[in-house]
Parts: C-alpha cells; sequence; structure tokens
C-alpha cells in the first residue's frame, strides 16, 4: 500500500541550453503530517541539491539548503526565484518535450519517485506551458 502522506504535483524543468550548465526542477510538496525532503536523485544528474533564493541588500543569492521542512497540512511551492531543485553534472543537454525521473526522499514518508516534463527554456510552469 502507498505511503500517501506526501503528494507531489505538477513537477516540471526548464530546457537547457548546455549540459555544462545546471538545471533547476520546480514542483508542489504536500505533505499530512510534519516532515522534511532530506534528498532527491536523478538519473541525469550527477547530484541533485536543495537550493532556496535570499535576498539582502537588493541582492538575490542563491543558498544550499541540507533539508526542505515540510510543515503538515501546508503546500511548500518550489518555484524559480525561490525554492528549487538543482540538477548538478547533467549527462545531457535537458531537451524541450523530454521527461526524466527523480525520486525523492523525506525524514518520515517513504520514497516518492515522479516523472519531471520538460518545458521551454523561458517557462514559468506547467499551466503557462498549455496556452
Amino acid at each position: 500500500m502507498a505511503d500517501e502522506t506526501v503528494r507531489i504535483v505538477e513537477p516540471w524543468a526548464r530546457a537547457t541550453i548546455l549540459a555544462s550548465r545546471p538545471g533547476a526542477v520546480y514542483l508542489t510538496i504536500e505533505s499530512t503530517r510534519d516532515d522534511r525532503l532530506l534528498s532527491v536523485e536523478s538519473p541525469v544528474a550527477d547530484r541533485v541539491t536543495i537550493h532556496t533564493t535570499e535576498n539582502n541588500d537588493d541582492v538575490n543569492r542563491m543558498v544550499l539548503l541540507d533539508a526542505l521542512s515540510l510543515p503538515a497540512g501546508e503546500r511548500v511551492v518550489l518555484a524559480p526565484g525561490g525554492t528549487h531543485l538543482m540538477l548538478m553534472g547533467l549527462s545531457e543537454r535537458l531537451t524541450e518535450g523530454a521527461r526524466f525521473p527523480i525520486t525523492l526522499r523525506f525524514d518520515q514518508a517513504v520514497e516518492v519517485t515522479v516523472t519531471v516534463p520538460v518545458l521551454g527554456v523561458g517557462a514559468n510552469g506547467p499551466e503557462e506551458d498549455m496556452q
């Protein structure tokens, strides 16, 4: 029986110009209990890290997170300009229309594997892509 305490909604990634540049994955996580996202893996990257963007004195910078808190009953949105998953060491560039798996591991919930569609280079999310 599947552990349904965590649900992943609308995962997506932007196409990349080069494989030498990192990619990013965006999605929404819903958890029915307090939990933490501890790690993410994908066969398309050497490693996947969790980043957030902080603004100090009008300067944005990315900050590596050890884990991402998932408060019970709240939607945690990973979106451009905010928290996201960084794909480091891509095996090849991400091309629009491709799909790849990622596996998310949590402190409490069982791991979840989802398929991530790759949208255009300038996409801002799956809803925009459907227009």
